[in-house]
Formats: C-alpha cells, structure tokens, sequence
C-alpha cells in the first residue's frame, strides 16, 4: 500500500522563483524565521551536506534560465553524460574534452564541486572498444591496459578539481551477482579492484564510489556489495563511498528501511551520497500526485540527513524540461523538483522544509 499523502492542498500551478530566490512562503518552507531557508543553497549550508545535480551541458551552454536556476540553487554538480567513456573518447585515441570541461569550468566559478560520473559502466561505451571486444581484435591484455590507461588520463585531467569519482557503476545485477560486462567476462572480478587503485593513483585526494540503483530495497544487491565493499577493504583496496542512485516511482513504495541501508555501508566506514535522485509518477500530472512525489523527496533528503556520514542529495536534473523519464518510462515523467518552465513543484518546497532529524 502506498504510504499516505501528504494533507495538503497543492495547486499544479505554482509561482516561479524569483531571481533572487526568496524565502520560501508559510507552509511551503520552514517557518521559524531563525531557521528560514532561502534556497537549496542555503539548505545544504545549515545542513552541512552538498545539494546537487546532474548537468544538461547543451542547456548549461544554450538556455540562460536554465544557468541561472542551476548556479543559484547547487553546491554539487555532476556531468550527466559528458564524462562517460562513449562522450571523451568516441574514437581511439581522440579525445573530446569540451563538455566535461565546461562542466567543471561552471563549477569552478560557482564554488560548486563536482562528481565524476563515471570511469566504469556496462553501457554508453564507444564502439570502437565493443566492436574490437566482440570480434577479438581486443584481447583480455590489452583491454586490461586500455582500462588502466583511461582511468588514468581521465582522472588525472581533472586531478584536483573532482570530489568524487563514481569508479564502478551499477556492476551488481538485481539478482544480487556481478553483472555480466566485457569487463567481468574479460577481465574477471579483479578489474574492480584494478579499477580503484588506479583511480587512487591519478588522484590520492578524489573520494572513490560504487554507484548502483535499487540498492535502496533490493536485499539481493544491497547485500551483494556489502560483501563486496568487505572483500575490497581486505584486500586493501582504496574505496571512500557508496553511492546510491535513488531512481523511485510514486506507484512503488518508499524504500522505507532506507536510512538504514545507508547506516550499514556507513559502519564499513564509507562516506555516503544520494547521487541521481528523482520521483517519477504515471502521467497525467494530478495535485495529489505531486504531494506524494514531495513527501518522496522529502523522506529521501531526510533519511540522508539522519546518516551523518552521508554528505550528498544530488538530483538527477532539476527541471522537467531535460529529465531522462520520458525517454525510458513509457508514460511516466514529471520526475524533477521544477516543471518544464522551471517554476518550483511541491517537491521543492518540501525539500527547502526538511530538517536534519
């Protein structure tokens, strides 16, 4: 059964944020005036964590409203596609820097930090590295040498200017087994290890991830990489964080044991981060909806609150304009904390409102 909605009267339309981001209204943010919060600026001040989002570079360069609200509101930012594998290196050897580093530029001037996102995945790999696998013009050593080498150029391009770096993305499936990947399969398990040493190598002072979705509820793969987060620190093997992606859907659950999750990485003495958080919802777009998305976001940025080794709440996109939803939920979208116009939804409203438990 769905957890209660929010009681709450909330219209779908609600006023735009002014330039200067005003406090949030009675009702809307929190309403002592000593503990006022203006934006998520502010709110990730008085909370000591660093609010974040994932990075559109086309709209970061083109759309001027979309620049102002990403710079006024973040501390955090990650590239959303421009520091996959697929986007710096789409051929061998050639290198396209441009939009990564539009990224961290943005992020220098803005006094935000950055995630590095991300040096190992199973998808948007350039073709030239598939094709050579799958045909066998690629062999288990070269790979090997063509994964060190770019972990090395990548991490150390940016050495000194990302926080942190989500080494190894989504390497368990749902069932709870490592993923099969040409890594896996070429490489064996050790690539992940290989993978955080040289990463730890091209910069000793980037905190380095695992990143995975469902982790929030699915005992099968959180319990997979506790074991494996183990396994690593045995071996020891420099991992500093456990990110989760936090992908939820207002038609599911809240993962409700979620703090708790978050709590048993952090007692193998991992920094935690929430790192692509949104909340879809079957469209059309109802007012009750939006309540329950809001007490979603809410519930999520608290229970991140209530572990104190947690330290980010990164969104994966603020507005409804460039979220991911749509293209890959058939049906589903309006998953952001802004609509498409960049005006605040109840969402956001209810995170300026949430305080450290």
């Amino acid at each position: 059964m769905r957890p209660l909605i929010v009681a709450l009267a909330l219209a779908l339309t609600v006023p735009a944020l002014p330039a200067s981001a005003a406090p949030a209204e009675s009702g809307q943010g929190v309403s002592d005036s000593r503990h006022r919060v203006r934006d998520l600026r502010d709110l990730a001040h008085k909370n000591g964590i660093r609010i974040g989002s994932a990075v559109d570079v086309a709209a970061l360069r083109s759309e001027s409203d979309y620049r102002h609200v990403l710079n006024r509101e973040f501390t955090h930012l990650t590239a959303e596609n421009a520091m996959k594998w697929e986007s710096v290196e789409p051929e061998r050897g050639v290198f396209t820097w441009d939009d990564a580093d539009a990224v961290v530029a943005n992020a220098r001037r803005h006094g935000q930090k950055v995630r590095g996102h991300t040096l190992i995945w199973h998808n948007q790999l350039p073709a030239w590295l598939t094709e050579g696998v799958a045909d066998g013009s690629i062999g288990p050593a070269e790979l090997r040498t063509i994964l060190r080498d770019h972990i090395r150029v990548q991490v150390g391009r940016y050495k000194g200017k990302i926080r942190a770096w989500d080494v190894a993305n989504e390497i368990v499936d749902d069932e709870g087994n490592l993923r099969q990947s040409i890594w896996l399969e070429h490489l064996g398990p050790g690539y992940i290890a290989d993978a955080f040493r040289w990463a730890r190598q091209a910069d000793p002072h980037a905190k380095l991830y695992l990143n995975d979705y469902n982790i929030e509820w699915n005992r099968a793969k959180i319990d997979r990489y506790l074991a494996l987060v183990k396994e690593l620190k045995a071996q020891r093997v420099p991992i500093d964080g456990m990110g989760f992606q936090g992908h939820l859907g207002i038609q599911y659950d809240y993962p409700g044991d979620w703090a708790n999750v978050m709590r048993s990485f952090a007692d193998l003495g991992l920094e935690i981060a929430v790192t692509e958080m949104d909340v879809r919802m079957v469209l059309p777009v109802t007012p009750e909806k939006l309540a329950t998305q809001a007490e979603y976001y809410s519930r999520a940025l608290a229970d991140c609150l209530s572990v104190k080794s947690c330290r980010e709440f990164t969104v994966w996109g603020f507005t409804d304009r460039h979220s991911w939803v749509p293209g890959w939920f058939e049906g589903e979208g309006a998953a952001c904390i802004l609509d498409e116009d960049l005006r605040p939804k109840p969402a956001y409203h209810a995170l300026l409102a949430t305080r450290r438990r």
